[in-house]
């Protein structure tokens, strides 16, 4: 299934299921609350009635209670740490690590990304993230996916040469990261990913594609997570809840930013560029840098 938070003439704001190309609109004050009611039973509950998706505006799935981001794609992690001039720490392959960023900055598909003023360094990241569909605690890798309501898109946008100078003084991200993250168009749940589980707990055999202004820069899977989804829920969950609404990230796959792609160099993001990021079975995000601040 499939399940988006969209906008229509009649209402600001209202969650749907999508099916065959077409919005029912669900009866929720908002997808927190279809997440806490269940995939079957949410939608159960859709309208007969529907609307064709170039009737609607996709907005933010949902506002996530937090928001959490890994580092789990081996590719992405040499290359960033050799762009570095150093080699990938023994510890990253001892425990699955994450950071928290602003879960009060989140946009939807097609929205216009704000460029803060601080940065001349604006960056895409290509992700997949995960939205947690029943709390635990203390989760088992293999059990953590029935704890997965759904998966996303995930664009971290981010100021690189902010975030370089934070991460010198040995904290951060923070002001590098916090301005926007992008999530949509819609949620899938497992049930629509089946016949591509790739043996691992909460990964799939996806490809995963990113492109600026329609040329095509970044190109991975999903399936080449050294950690697994499963690997980093039961990290997160050790000796903390994790609640109904959080999502967390995969961090970026292999050749999914600029700063891989480009050694740290440049060139970024500009005003008016167009990023699409497309992962089979979940969809294309695509959004617009806009007029940096001044």
């Amino acid at each position: 299934m499939k399940f988006a938070t969209i906008s229509t003439s009649r209402n600001s704001s209202q969650p749907a299921l999508i099916i065959n190309d077409r919005a029912h609109l669900l009866p929720y004050a908002d997808m927190l609350a279809v997440i806490a009611a269940g995939a079957e039973t949410a939608a159960s509950k859709a309208s007969s009635d529907s609307l064709a998706l170039e009737e609607v505006k996709f907005l933010s799935p949902l506002k996530p209670t937090t928001l959490r981001d890994g580092y789990a794609f081996e590719q992405h992690v040499k290359t960033a740490n050799k762009n570095r001039g150093r080699e990938v720490p023994e510890e990253w392959y001892q425990f699955p690590v994450f950071y928290f960023t602003n879960p009060n900055a989140a946009f939807g598909h097609e929205d216009v990304i704000p460029y803060p003023h601080y940065t001349n360094a604006m960056d895409y990241e290509l992700e997949v993230a995960v939205v947690i569909g029943k709390s635990g605690i203390n989760l088992k890798a293999d059990d953590a996916p029935n704890h997965i309501f759904g998966y996303t898109i995930w664009n971290d946008w981010s100021a690189r040469d902010v975030q370089r100078k934070e991460m010198a003084v040995g904290l951060g991200p923070a002001k590098g990261k916090d301005f926007a993250s992008s999530f949509g168009p819609y949620i899938v749940t497992a049930d629509e990913l089946t016949e591509r589980e790739a043996g691992r707990p909460g990964v799939y055999d996806l490809a995963m594609t990113a492109r600026v202004n329609g040329k095509t820069l970044s190109a991975g899977n999903f399936k080449d997570m050294y950690w697994s989804f499963g690997d980093i829920l039961a990290r997160a969950s050790d000796s903390v809840q994790l609640l109904v609404g959080d999502v967390i990230g995969s961090g970026t796959v292999g050749t999914g930013c600029l700063l891989e792609l480009t050694k740290f160099q440049g060139p970024w993001l500009n005003e008016g560029d167009v990023i699409e990021l497309e992962i089979e079975r979940l969809g294309i995000l695509r959004n617009t840098i806009g007029k940096q601040a001044s």
